[in-house]
């Protein structure tokens, strides 16, 4: 157990947590804070979010409106949050009303790509070759350092393939015109320019460190990407136990170095030579981690409500391998036409189970939903939630 705060005392059922944000990961938190006996409260500016079905009451406010963050934080007993793009300001308002767990601190460094990729490399953790840019020369300037093969990623605010371009992976293709092609990606602000791996596998490991300093460290997940947003992932990976132990062990020191309060998703990339890079950093729920809640004896939702409580931390075990496959905006939008998904010949499938997030306005690449699995193996379980989702 990691030394943690002295002072802390468990927030019991009955008390009223606030969550930053309203989305899909806000209304599975609060779904399960419920279960546990809690009162909900979320900030979220849009009026139709998600989470509102779900919750006891919804501020509509935007992300740095400070006074309506304070006004979230009076009416709880602690305050988390289920998205990255909480300003400063709005941070430390809500602070001085209600404990936020993750804190200020952390959420500035991990918000930043700059910010973040600086703090790993200078606190010791593995990242690729990397450089900053705050112009188009200097977007140039890095294209040939890195060796003319890079993906390039806006410091704030994207996500799931938004602000993100690539250079010299296009044969034939002007290196000039794919370097303007990137700039304009990353909507002609700073970014990051990461230079191309060898990429065997894509993994993720989360963590929860509640106040008191208990950790719990989630078995690895693996994740496959399609079009730079996640399309499946599975509990557990199919790591060797050596590489399983050095990724549990980078995240838990990541966690342990920020003094985390909550949860933390650590994206890493497996490489062909048998080393590991981080990759990002999310201080809250992850995509990935959807699966825990079939795979792990404690979800990931129940997990973070049980942090940010400071109340003992759950087992996570694996109960059962499990995967989840994204539902985009795409399966309701074909050749132009709103179209219904075949959810009852999905579910035909043994052992896959529905998660609709109360989206009403689907859209190309918009995540409405997924579907989960379980299986004897990890790739039976990958299997049949591709199954399902292919006779959508």
């Amino acid at each position: 157990m990691s030394s943690g705060s002295s002072n802390a005392k468990p927030i019991l059922p009955g008390a009223t947590i606030g969550i930053f944000g309203g989305g899909q990961l806000g209304r599975m938190t609060a779904m399960a804070a419920r279960g546990m006996g809690y009162r909900i409260l979320v900030l979220d500016p849009d009026p139709a979010c998600p989470a509102r079905f779900v919750v006891d009451g919804c501020i509509e406010a935007g992300w740095d409106d400070s006074r309506e963050a304070a006004n979230l934080a009076r009416g709880c007993d602690v305050v988390t949050l289920e998205i990255e793009q909480i300003s400063p300001a709005s941070m430390e308002a809500a602070a001085s009303y209600a404990p936020v767990r993750p804190g200020g601190a952390m959420l500035a460094v991990i918000q930043d790509r700059i910010e973040q990729k600086d703090w790993l490399r200078r606190n010791g953790f593995p990242v690729g070759e990397y450089r900053a840019v705050r112009s188009l020369d200097e977007l140039r300037d890095a294209v040939v350092a890195l060796g003319g093969r890079c993906f390039c990623k806006s410091a704030t605010g994207g996500y799931d393939g938004r602000g993100q371009g690539k250079v010299g992976f296009t044969v034939g293709a002007s290196v000039e015109d794919e370097v303007r092609g990137a700039w304009e990606a990353l909507g002609e602000r700073a970014g990051v320019a990461e230079k191309a791996v060898n990429l065997a596998k894509e993994i993720s490991v989360l963590v929860a460190r509640a106040p008191n300093g208990e950790v719990k460290v989630y078995p690895a997940a693996l994740n496959h990407h399609e079009e730079q947003i996640l399309a499946w992932s599975v509990i557990p990976a199919p790591l060797s136990s050596e590489m399983e132990a050095k990724a549990r062990e980078i995240a838990e020191a990541i966690a342990d170095t920020f003094q985390l309060e909550g949860v933390l998703a650590v994206e890493m990339f497996c490489m062909t030579d048998g080393k590991l890079l981080v990759n990002e950093l999310a201080p809250r729920p992850h995509n990935s981690y959807h699966a825990s809640v079939r795979a792990c004896v404690t979800g990931q939702f129940e997990q973070l409500v049980r942090a940010v409580c400071d109340l003992p931390l759950g087992d996570v075990g694996i109960v059962q391998p499990a995967a989840i496959a994204n539902l985009l905006g795409d399966l309701w939008l074909k050749d132009g036409q709103a179209v219904e998904p075949r959810f009852d010949a999905a579910l035909a499938v043994p052992g896959v189970r529905l998660h609709l997030y109360e989206k009403h306005r689907p859209r190309k690449g918009r995540k409405m939903g997924h579907l989960s699995a379980v299986g004897a193996t990890a790739d039976e379980a990958v299997e049949l939630v591709l199954r399902a989702k292919a006779l959508l």
